[in-house]
């Protein structure tokens, strides 16, 4: 199987042809607001500014914003890194020192729509999901068919792929990936050399969550998968999978899969020969990650407050989603089109490097 993102490729959990049509023929289309974990409480050293940006990457504005205002790289907090092709808003943290410098920040296409103090800096990670308000257009009367393809996804839950967004322009990341994994690689940078290998894992992974989808195990447990607990976080091993089936119907739990690294054990029982066959389509072991730590990512997530709202040419979806997930794989299920294989807005992966150039050919999630 190709290294090369295809959405062809990967099972759509909802059945029907899609409503088609079209993302982001301006910026406005696309509209990400960060779910913070937390607000700021008040009090505190560190200054949190929430800010709104159009055409810009949050590393370029904060390349901006720290020149202008004096601050090292290392003072800066921020919890997600958004892309340039949408509207978004996020916070990010400063030192409390620069709290009167900041009213002199002037950027075209960025506004700060408020400020409040806090006793911790912002980390990476540190929210809750984002929201997602999207434009469809050249779909008209596909409203129905949207809200439809919507509500059964609210309630089975969305395939919890990588979308295109996390192997790059062309979908090529996962090609050049290998290549690092193998010490084939010239990519010299420690950033995009470790984001590039993210790829491969994310390939298999999609490849896994494909294979439950096309066999029917989309919703359900087997022996030997590691399932999560949506509301606690917590992982175990599914050894009875007839004893847990009620909690997997019912969206309590879920499937994981494997991001493979030397800290992750590969699945077993059942689970297991279906994650071999995942990595086998691709010809690697998991012998090939051990530069990487590896990690457990849910097969599914389910969307919050889900609403279509008819246009004149089209509709407006709008989700809430956990952080980590992509809004790419909840459009494709109701547009049944192949969704950002080229242009890239949204919510950069938390590994991803930190610079422009990096965001723009390495991809960002949505």
């Amino acid at each position: 199987m190709s290294l090369v993102f295809d959405w062809s490729a990967l099972a759509a959990s909802t059945a029907g042809h899609g409503t088609g049509g079209t993302l982001r023929r301006v910026p406005e289309d696309f509209r990400v607001d960060e779910v913070p974990a937390y607000l700021p409480s008040g009090e505190g050293e560190h200054l949190f500014v929430r800010l709104e940006k159009t055409g810009h990457t949050t590393s370029h504005m904060l390349r901006e914003l720290t020149a202008q205002l004096g601050v090292r790289d290392r003072d800066v907090g921020v919890a997600g890194l958004k892309d340039r092709h949408a509207v978004t808003s996020q916070w990010i943290s400063l030192p409390g020192k620069v709290e009167r410098r900041l009213e002199s920040f002037a950027m075209d296409g960025v506004r700060i729509l408020e400020t409040a103090r806090h006793g911790n800096k912002l980390a990476m990670g540190h929210l809750h999901g984002n929201r997602f308000v999207v434009r469809v257009r050249d779909a008209a009367g596909a409203a129905a068919d949207a809200e439809a393809s919507l509500s059964t996804l609210a309630q089975v839950g969305v395939p919890n792929y990588f979308g295109p967004q996390r192997f790059g322009l062309g979908g090529l990341n996962a090609e050049e990936g290998l290549r690092v994994l193998r010490g084939e690689s010239k990519v010299k940078d420690p950033r995009v050399r470790r984001f590039l290998t993210t790829s491969v894992q994310s390939m298999v992974f999609n490849g896994f969550l494909s294979l439950r989808l096309e066999r029917g195990l989309f919703a359900a447990l087997i022996a030997g998968d590691m399932a999560k607990k949506h509301d606690t976080g917590g992982v175990f091993l599914v050894e009875d999978a007839a004893a847990e089936q009620g909690r997997a119907e019912r969206g309590e739990v879920s499937a994981t899969g494997t991001l493979f690294g030397k800290k992750v054990k590969p699945l077993t029982l059942e689970a297991g020969e279906l994650e071999a066959e995942a990595l086998a389509a691709f010809d690697l072991t998991p012998d090939v990650f051990v530069s990487r730590r590896g990690d457990r990512r849910l097969t599914r997530v389910f969307l919050q407050e889900p609403q279509i709202t008819p246009e004149e040419d089209g509709f407006t979806a709008a989700f809430t989603l956990p952080k980590g997930s992509f809004a790419t794989s909840v459009l494709r299920e109701i547009m049944k089109v192949d969704i950002d294989t080229s242009e890239l807005p949204g919510d950069v992966p938390e590994d991803a490097p930190g610079s422009d150039a990096s965001e723009d050919v390495l991809g960002g999630e949505a």
